[in-house]
């Protein structure tokens, strides 16, 4: 019922930049803060980004001064644009979006498919 989209990530070398898409699609009532997680090889999921309604963001300490969250409620989308990349920077990146299907449903966290972000050096 409801999906979330990402773009493609890609291949980028060091200090290049990558702009992460993603679209919300379905029935829902409302869209409360939006995100985007990551994980690399044999590591948990981490939070990078999150951005609410009010537009008050989160970024992870690593990635502060680097990246930049926004989202066009009316669109339904979240962009994460990631400049100086580092190796270390290296993912599968998720989309991430709580939402109320209904007036009378609960808030329920949902997931894109996750996307490949590579950083070479």
């Amino acid at each position: 019922q409801v999906q979330l989209v990402e773009s493609a990530g890609g291949l980028v070398q060091a200090g290049g930049s990558l702009r992460l898409s993603c679209a919300a699609s379905g029935s829902m009532f409302r869209i409360n803060i939006m995100g985007w997680y990551r994980q690399a090889p044999e590591k948990q999921r981490e939070l990078v980004a999150s951005v609410t309604t009010l537009g008050i963001t989160n970024y992870a300490d690593s990635v502060k001064g680097r990246f930049t969250i926004s989202r066009d409620s009316a669109k339904k989308t979240v962009t994460l644009q990631m400049n100086s990349l580092k190796p270390d920077d290296t993912a599968v990146y998720y989309c991430s979006a709580d939402i109320q299907t209904s007036q009378t449903s609960p808030n329920f966290r949902f997931w894109g498919r996750g996307t490949q972000v590579t950083v070479s050096s």
